[in-house]
């Protein structure tokens, strides 16, 4: 029996909308690549999903939130 290995494709969301991404790219590349029309995205998380959605693996880039100044 041979192995046969499948390079999963990856999408990636912020607010909703799909980001494109060159091939072979780690979800923090992706995330600083899009940074320069979504500034927000430098500071963002990045949440990768636990399952496959529709055969691909979805990562999302979240907004960080907090406040700034003193506590």
């Amino acid at each position: 029996m041979a192995i046969i290995i499948k390079e999963t494709p990856r999408r990636y969301r912020y607010n909703g909308i799909e980001l494109p991404a060159p091939p072979g790219m780690s979800p923090r590349d992706v995330r600083d690549l899009h940074s320069a029309i979504y500034p927000e995205l430098i500071s963002a998380d990045i949440v990768v999903a636990d399952e496959l959605v529709n055969g691909a693996q979805e990562i999302t880039f979240r907004r960080a939130v907090g406040t700034k100044g003193r506590i």
